[in-house]
């Protein structure tokens, strides 16, 4: 969560500071702010306000400068308001001496509060990074850098510091522990940030601190020292910027625009599967595929959902037992290890925090045969794992994932033929059956896509409620979750999913007329048992919302509403189903009017526990 863009430059930086902050904000907008050295001072802008409302009050306050540091937050610590927001001063008083932003939790803020108060430090916020800006300049004696290092060794919990001093006016100091940042390395210039694409246009070399890392960024250099208080160098590399796809084009929303995207992020993942082979996750695949014995897959929000539609496809393909685990449960749970599992981690980002530390736990615990899927190949989850896959769904701006997950999907179905063929589970002909309904994926969801103007008269109802169910039977039921999800993220009503034969053990108390009912109806070999189930909502007035297939017997009368994808897809049908409930999210909410691509209270990339 939070962004973090800064700059030392021979040229005024508050463009280049504003915009990183778009890019960045869907890591968090509950507030914004820019601060720079200016005239011998440092002056800030912040408020509660979007970044493209904060450019207008920069411009029109005058604030300019050759360093500076912007933020935009997503509240942990004190509630979204003006005076919490970064950057923050310190001390607070006419000429404050550093600004500071922060991505993070600091947790033991209150004792190291307790102390600088007791020094003489006066407080303004409720926030913890407060107290960071306070510490260093309490340890603060001419050398910004130094006090960075002694200030991070006080501090217990994660973070990703930004910081720069009016007595040293061309430097910014940063430092890194459990949150991302990167430093850009640019030409007389460089910059710090907590994403790569915050620096497109600016420059594609970059360096990704470790945990532990204070860097130093001035015109002409940069250094690191390690954990250790060693000077270290760190790879500079060459990170293309895709910035066209972050520009909202002709669509209403990047939602919108990311769902319509699926076909092309589904043809670009599989782009270069040109067969059914281990190598596809890298050196060292096909040993650890054939000795393996289950599987456990780490995961949360959506990508969780994923997890355990692949556990389906890897138990039926591959053979093997399959587990999945919310990664915030499974680091902090008595666990009995296993060194013959397959430890599947499965991140949007690369640097969802609770993912990271659920496979560092595994690790630990003498898990060490780790892979990672992820759409960000340079992230610190790529880096950590032993395997790793790369989904090609490009940037996903929308804090509701869409193309994300699908790729997700595909990858872990891919995954789940690669485990078969290893283990001699998958015939040539077989392989061949499957690779060939996977490059034909991207014209079914377009097929899907088709639907739309169906799923918009769906929307129109579902946007009365304030309430919804969504069922699914085995391997759909983690669609109907994920439907839920969809709806609650973006539009605020109220969705919880279940697997449809646990109605009559409780949740059928809740159907009424009021109570929409969306069942996912795949023509499988449930869809009888599943149809006993519709029948149970019917007679009791409940209204039935039936995503379905040819063939199925269905017919929309009062009270069912049908709508039919053109074909089953066998394995490979929960992706098409995924795509029909992204698109009755979606305009239910552009029906409520809510905020669909920042959804309240909500953020991108969870770098927080």
């Amino acid at each position: 969560m939070c962004g973090i863009v800064a700059a030392v430059a021979p040229r005024d930086i508050t463009p280049l500071l504003l915009e990183g902050l778009k890019r960045l904000e869907y890591r968090g907008y509950d507030s914004c702010g820019v601060a720079v050295y200016q005239d011998g001072t440092l002056r800030r802008c912040r408020g509660t306000r979007r970044v493209a409302q904060l450019a207008e009050s920069v411009a029109q306050d005058g604030l300019t400068g050759f360093t500076g540091i912007a933020h935009t937050r997503w509240a942990t610590h004190g509630k979204p308001a003006t005076h919490n927001a970064h950057p923050h001063f310190s001390p607070h008083r006419d000429k404050p001496r550093l600004a500071l932003s922060h991505n993070g939790i600091i947790e033991n803020h209150q004792a190291l509060r307790q102390d600088l108060e007791a020094a003489g430090y006066r407080f303004e916020s409720q926030t913890d990074t407060e107290v960071i800006a306070h510490l260093i300049d309490h340890l603060y004696e001419g050398d910004l850098f130094e006090a960075v290092r002694l200030a991070v060794g006080k501090l217990t919990g994660s973070y990703a510091i930004a910081v720069i001093c009016r007595e040293e006016p061309h430097r910014v100091v940063g430092a890194r522990q459990g949150s991302p940042l990167v430093i850009g390395v640019g030409d007389g210039a460089h910059f710090l940030a907590s994403d790569a694409m915050a620096l497109a246009g600016h420059t594609d070399r970059i360096v990704y601190l470790e945990d532990g890392d204070v860097a130093d960024i001035q015109l002409e250099r940069h250094w690191i020292i390690d954990r250790n208080g060693r000077r270290i160098e760190r790879e500079v590399l060459t990170v293309p910027a895709f910035t066209a796809a972050a520009e909202l084009g002709p669509y209403r929303h990047f939602m919108q625009k990311e769902i319509f995207e699926q076909p092309r992020a589904v043809a670009d993942t599989l782009e270069d599967v040109n067969g059914i082979m281990p190598e596809l996750f890298g050196d060292g695949a096909y040993r650890a595929f054939r000795e393996v014995k289950s599987v456990l897959i780490l995961a949360c929000g959506g990508s969780y959902h994923a997890g355990l539609t692949a556990k389906s496809w890897i138990e039926q393909l591959a053979g093997l037992p399959a587990t999945v685990e919310i990664a915030s449960e499974f680091r902090y749970r008595h666990i009995l290890p296993d060194p013959d599992t397959l430890v599947v981690a499965v991140s949007q980002s690369g640097e969802t925090a609770d993912t990271l530390g659920a496979l560092e736990r595994a690790m630990e615990l003498g898990m060490t045969r780790t892979l990672a899927i992820c759409n960000v190949a340079s992230s610190q989850l790529m880096r950590r794992a032993a395997l790793g896959f790369v989904t090609r769904a490009g940037v996903e701006v929308c804090v509701a994932s869409t193309k994300a997950f699908t790729t997700q999907l595909v990858a872990l179905y891919l995954l789940a033929l690669a485990l078969a063929e290893t283990r001699g589970q998958l015939g040539e002909e077989e392989a061949a059956a499957h690779l060939t309904a996977l490059r034909h994926l991207p014209l079914a969801i377009q097929g899907v896509l088709a639907l739309e103007p169906q799923l918009i008269a769906w929307s129109e109802d579902f946007a009365r409620k304030e309430h919804a169910l969504f069922l699914g039977r085995g391997m759909h039921f983690p669609v109907a979750m994920e439907g839920a999800l969809k709806l609650k993220e973006i539009t605020y009503i109220h969705a919880e999913a279940y697997p449809a034969g646990e109605l009559k053990h409780g949740p059928l108390a809740l159907v009424s007329e009021d109570m929409p009912v969306v069942t996912v109806a795949p023509r499988d070999a449930l869809l009888d048992k599943l149809r006993s189930n519709m029948q149970e909502v019917g007679a009791r007035g409940g209204q039935l919302y039936v995503l379905t297939e040819a063939d199925t017997g269905f017919s929309s009368t009062e009270g069912l509403s049908v709508i039919r994808l053109a074909e089953h897809y066998g394995l490979l049908s929960p992706i098409l189903h995924t795509v029909a409930l992204q698109l009755l999210a979606y305009h239910t909410a552009l029906a409520r009017g809510t905020d669909i691509d920042k959804p309240r209270n909500l953020a991108k990339s969870v770098t927080v526990e």
